[in-house]
């Protein structure tokens, strides 16, 4: 490795490291300022709401990568503009290509380091909304909700009540892999009986056995007694997209799909967490040729425009997103769009710049 590399990689990863220690505890009291009467209406005490936040910091240190790379990257490219290190460097035979190689290589790497938080993040949020869980306590009733039973069977309800046990508008589907085969069951109602179980009420139910024709049944009244959860159980509510990893959220989504619901909000977080990793790369690629410009304005020039940068790069998340749940766009498409737009404007910005 030259000696100028050693000197970017240096330069980088000193600032790099500084933002990104800074940036987690802002983060975390601007979290604290917005759900503080929150946190005291449920009663939390202190030392719950510091632990939660523990287990917070790999999500916000996520967060911050994206923004620690680009003030690296422009305060980097930007001071050895400022001070013709850049220049000198040409002179000696070294383009400007060759010069922030060693950022790319980098974002590579940190590309990686953030694939991998994005496994470790669910888990940690999981445990930390397990504490400053938001449900309201004594809840009896849930509505529009998917539930995946241990023993195979798929529940999609408009409403539970559990006080009564009463249940409306079911689909309850098992799948080809259990052992009875599948089976479909639509229900405008059901109620849950200690001695029986689960009743359905004016439905039909399709099966689908060994011999391969379809059999379906029109019912007034249907005991399932091969159901075992019971009103209180159904009402435990599912982890957000934040707290499910990949391969969760997929699992989740064909679950929603099968049943005939709306899986466009999941689909986009599935993808945003691969997309969103490597926006730390795009990011490092944009910033380096816009921070050659040799304007005077040190921190100020630097400060200015990675903020600008993260504001667009954050609309265009979340209108991008919002189309990508409204089914205006591909999930795919929905939590590439930011990056693909970005990565042109780099490539473009690349080629304006004098090697």
């Amino acid at each position: 490795m030259r000696i100028l590399d050693k000197l970017v990689v240096r330069t980088f990863l000193k600032l790099f490291c500084l933002v990104l220690a800074a940036a987690p505890p802002l983060f975390v009291i601007g979290d604290i300022a917005e759900n503080l009467d929150e946190y005291i209406d449920r009663g939390l005490t202190g030392a719950e709401v510091v632990q939660s936040y523990i287990y917070q910091l790999p999500l916000f240190v996520q967060w911050s990568f994206p923004v620690a790379a680009l003030l690296a990257t422009v305060f980097t490219v930007h001071s050895a503009t400022t001070h013709r290190e850049i220049v000198a460097a040409k002179a000696g035979g070294i383009s400007f290509h060759r010069f922030v190689l060693p950022l790319i290589l980098v974002g590579i790497g940190l590309t990686g380091v953030a694939l991998g938080l994005s496994e470790v993040v669910p888990r940690a949020n999981r445990i930390s909304a397990q504490i400053l869980r938001s449900e309201t306590p004594g809840r009896s009733w849930r509505s529009d909700f998917v539930y995946e039973s241990e023993d195979g069977y798929t529940w999609q309800v408009e409403r539970l009540t559990a006080a009564d046990g009463r249940i409306n508008g079911l689909i309850l589907e098992r799948g080809p892999d259990h052992a009875d085969g599948p089976l479909h069951v639509v229900a405008e109602a059901g109620r849950y009986e200690a001695s029986t179980g689960w009743v359905l009420a004016q439905g039909y139910l399709r099966t689908l056995p060994n011999d391969s024709l379809v059999r379906t049944l029109e019912f007034d009244r249907l005991a399932v007694p091969d159901i075992v959860e019971k009103p209180n159980e159904l009402l435990e509510v599912p982890p957000e997209p934040d707290e499910m990893t990949y391969a969760e959220i997929d699992r989740f989504a064909d679950i929603i799909q099968r049943t005939g619901g709306d899986a466009n909000e999941l689909l986009v977080k599935r993808e945003q967490k691969i997309s969103i990793p490597f926006t730390t790369l795009v990011i490092i690629l944009f910033g380096a040729p816009l921070a050659t410009s040799n304007k005077r304005g040190g921190a100020a020039y630097g400060i200015g425009l990675s903020l600008a940068t993260v504001l667009v790069f954050t609309m265009m998340l979340r209108v991008a997103g919002a189309l990508g749940e409204a089914g205006a766009m591909t999930p795919l498409m929905a939590a590439w769009l930011p990056n693909a737009v970005f990565l042109a404007a780099a490539l473009f910005f690349f080629s304006r710049v004098r090697t």
